[in-house]
């Protein structure tokens, strides 16, 4: 091998490629906080919220008005695309500030990265592929964990949120105000979703269409009854607050019973991670204490076949475990 590819020159390498990724990173984010800042953005989408009314013939969706690129060209192209709105969606269920080509652009960034590092250190193409799509993999993975974690907590505030609106209805308000209290006295994130469904419906949107806007913006279980509820009580009567006062109380009994749940199976999630994670433990030791033994696992052509069905075989067993240890109430 030549000189200028000693070890010290690849470290160099890798090093001013990573700076340079880095670079390209922060030169995209600065362009697009030139464009399109934090504070614009996020009054522009609280104002194509609010034009849910525009045609009150054609019911529109808040998710349709959402930009999804800051480039016109490439705004353009996903709004052709019916897969984008869908994660425009996600992203909006998530609460994050991101775009659906902020996240595409990402993945692509770190994938790239990934096959880059993977010949600069004269590894093979398929070794590239697979970091790459690992590192592309995570904004997924944090965009579906911030997800999760909102739309639990939102679950968690419902009761509150339920029991707000039914003290409000007793005490002789209307429906819209109610939901104007729970939007003023309840914790973010459900109160911010509370004041967007009283704005709606302040600027001429129909109750109706408002609840099926919050529906979809949130796709909660417990949500979606509290909607049919009032949507059924407004059709053929009923005393909405003795229904609210139900669902919160059965509500709260859920998530009682879930935590003990997750009590009960709290052996077999811990079950899972040992056995997930002792496979690695066990080859960091044998390549410390006999490196010769576990380098034919990446030197010799068989042990990288066997590597990789192990990667396979470990990915489906993750899986099943996930299936056996996750219980819905």
């Amino acid at each position: 091998m030549p000189s200028f590819f000693s070890s010290h020159s690849v470290l160099v390498i890798v090093v001013l490629v990573f700076a340079a990724m880095l670079l390209l990173i922060e030169a995209l984010h600065m362009v697009w906080k030139q464009y399109k800042g934090p504070e614009a953005k996020r009054l522009e989408r609280r104002l194509q919220a609010l034009s849910a009314a525009h045609d009150s013939s054609t019911p529109t969706k808040l998710v349709k008005e959402r930009v999804l690129s800051d480039m016109p060209l490439l705004e353009r192209t996903l709004q052709r695309m019916p897969r984008a709105h869908q994660l425009d969606r996600f992203i909006l269920q998530s609460g994050l500030e991101w775009t659906v080509s902020g996240l595409l652009l990402s993945s692509a960034i770190l994938f790239a990265f990934g096959m880059l590092a993977a010949v600069t250190l004269h590894q093979s193409l398929e070794l590239g592929a697979i970091v790459g799509a690992v590192l592309g993999s995570l904004p997924w993975l944090y965009l579906q964990r911030k997800r999760y974690q909102r739309l639990s907590l939102m679950e968690r505030q419902l009761p509150e949120a339920l029991d707000l609106i039914a003290r409000a209805l007793r005490a002789g308000h209307a429906f819209s105000a109610g939901l104007q209290m729970a939007g003023e006295e309840l914790a973010e994130p459900m109160a911010g979703e509370f004041r967007l469904v009283h704005d709606e419906i302040n600027y001429g949107t129909s109750p109706q269409q408002a609840l099926s806007n919050l529906g979809e913006r949130v796709p909660v279980t417990d949500l979606r009854y509290f909607i049919v509820a009032v949507l059924i009580q407004r059709e053929s009567g009923g005393n909405l607050t003795e229904m609210l006062g139900t669902l919160s109380r059965l509500i709260r009994e859920r998530l009682k019973l879930n935590g003990k749940i997750r009590v009960l199976s709290s052996e077999g999630r811990m079950s899972a991670w040992i056995l997930g994670l002792m496979p690695f433990a066990l080859a960091a030791l044998l390549n410390l204490l006999n490196p010769e033994f576990m380098s034919a696992l990446w030197t010799d052509p068989i042990g990288i076949t066997i590597l990789k069905w192990l990667a396979v075989l470990m990915v489906i067993g993750v899986l099943i475990m996930r299936r056996i240890i996750r219980i819905r109430v």
